[in-house]
């Protein structure tokens, strides 16, 4: 399942840095920090994430009841470190059926998480009406984080997005009626600071909301 890194915006392929330009290019975006190929989900995997990433890699912790880890990618290079991650966890909704839950953390711009939400990026901002009282609460590494709801997303999906740790933090629900997730006060782990009880983390098969638009 290994393969090419990919822009983190839209899925297409790159240019590794060369004679010409001394950072990874889209023939869209321009400059952008590679999405790492996805890979199957296992706690090495998880472990080589972590030890990359200079943004947090957000996972609820513990996990809800019959839930799963899914998979983890993120978006930079051996030179820059992670700049962005995601997460992809997977179990039974609150309305019944499965659910999935994609947890994404970047910096400014590099637009993966505007593309797991579905709308134009890179960033969350414009779609946030933070003037207004926060849709969700999260506990994110131990502080109470609001959310809010992004507008514009498909139907087919609830998304919302903050702030957490000076970062964007976004959490993108399948279905949509599972958002109700949300409203429970998820606690959120950044897996930079856990300990050795990942090693029991329970995996489960690869989401396929991890991988790009043409492999889907």
């Amino acid at each position: 399942m290994r393969g090419e890194p990919s822009c983190p915006k839209c899925g297409g392929r790159v240019r590794a840095p060369g004679l010409f330009a001394d950072s990874w290019q889209c023939d869209v975006h321009g400059t952008v920090h590679p999405l790492q190929p996805v890979v199957p989900p296992s706690v090495e995997a998880l472990g080589v994430v972590v030890n990359r990433a200079r943004v947090p890699v957000w996972m609820p912790w513990p996990l809800p009841v019959g839930w799963l880890f899914t998979g983890v990618v993120c978006a930079g290079d051996d030179r820059s470190g992670g700049r962005a991650t995601a997460v992809a966890c997977s179990g039974p909704s609150p309305l019944g059926g499965p659910g999935e839950l994609l947890l994404v953390a970047e910096e400014l711009g590099v637009g993966l998480g505007a593309r797991y939400a579905g709308v134009a990026g890179p960033d969350p901002g414009p779609y946030l009406r933070v003037d207004r009282s926060p849709h969700a609460k999260v506990h994110a590494a131990g502080r109470p984080t609001p959310l809010w709801h992004v507008e514009g997303a498909p139907e087919d999906r609830a998304v919302f997005a903050g702030e957490a740790r000076g970062l964007w933090l976004w959490a993108v629900v399948w279905p949509e009626q599972s958002g109700l997730l949300m409203y429970d006060e998820l606690v959120l782990t950044d897996l930079r600071d856990a300990g050795a009880e990942v090693d029991l983390l329970p995996c489960g098969a690869l989401s396929p909301r991890l991988l790009p638009p043409a492999s889907r």
